[in-house]
């Protein structure tokens, strides 16, 4: 077999995987759609849960979603963006950045329940701020801090080189380089890990289950530092130990729609931001 024939089969061979993993996904979100699209209508996204959560809406828990997902990207984005800028600008190749490196990688390694356990020890109980917002929203983005300095760093790394001394020879200095040079290029790449941790953040259960979730909660948080519900732990509550599970599962099937239309609707938000930056980018 020559060098072309087995290049095709290669080709062949990752094609097939690719469709393959296409069609589980189209899989997961037909069988989701066809079991949740009956129940889903303006009084089940708008009203609160009745009657032992076999009944009613799922408007706190989708409010309650969103106040953690942009609580998170508010905590985390900055700070993940400034580590992952000095990590790749300021600090060099020595031990300690390959010891922030490893020490970042094994951050994100950690299982998010290890997350939700010293969101409790540190946010819960030692600063009081109770099951919260805020404290949910600062172990979450804890949870995809790592995800945001690694990927800050490599779209920063895979800029050229010449495009910094290019600027530092035109008198400009190394904050101006990084603010309008470096940073506008890496912008794009930057938003892609800001579309992961999103998907992240939106979907977690472990974390605010000790940190800020309500088993039934039918209202509207007044600020940070009220209890809310979350999408994921109602989802988890009335699947497994709900007042009526089998009156409860097209609930079930229901809200996991609306959670998925809601990280798919997140994306597509961060994906448009991608593209401006990037035809932002190329138009400069």
């Amino acid at each position: 077999m020559d060098k072309r024939t087995k290049q095709k089969a290669a080709f062949i061979i990752f094609r097939i995987l690719s469709l393959c993993v296409v069609g589980i996904l189209l899989w997961i979100l037909g069988f989701i759609v066809y079991n949740g699209i009956g129940v889903i209508n303006w009084e089940f996204l708008t009203t609160a849960p009745t009657e032992g959560m076999t009944a009613g809406g799922i408007f706190p828990a989708i409010v309650g979603t969103l106040c953690l997902v942009v609580g998170s990207i508010v905590f985390a984005f900055p700070i993940g963006l400034m580590s992952g800028i000095y990590i790749s600008e300021y600090a060099g190749n020595g031990w300690m950045v390959k010891f922030i490196r490893i020490m970042t990688n094994n951050l994100g390694s950690i299982p998010s329940i290890v997350f939700g356990l010293f969101g409790m020890a540190l946010f819960v109980n030692t600063l009081g701020f109770g099951d919260s917002i805020i404290a949910g929203s600062f172990t979450l983005g804890l949870l995809i801090l790592p995800l945001i300095i690694r990927t800050t760093e490599e779209a920063l790394n895979v800029i050229p080189n010449s495009y910094r001394t290019g600027s530092l020879a035109l008198g400009a200095s190394k904050l101006q380089t990084i603010l309008r040079v470096t940073l506008p290029i890496a912008f794009p790449n930057i938003i892609t890990g800001l579309i992961l941790a999103i998907g992240r953040v939106s979907g977690e259960t472990a974390p605010i289950l000790f940190t800020v979730a309500a088993y039934f909660l039918p209202k509207l948080p007044a600020d940070i530092f009220d209890q809310v519900m979350a999408l994921p732990y109602h989802l988890y509550v009335i699947a497994t130990s709900g007042t009526d599970i089998e009156a409860s599962r097209p609930i079930a099937y229901g809200t996991a729609l609306v959670l998925i239309a809601i990280v798919l609707l997140m994306n597509l938000l961060a994906a448009t931001l991608r593209r401006y930056f990037g035809k932002k980018v190329k138009t400069n």
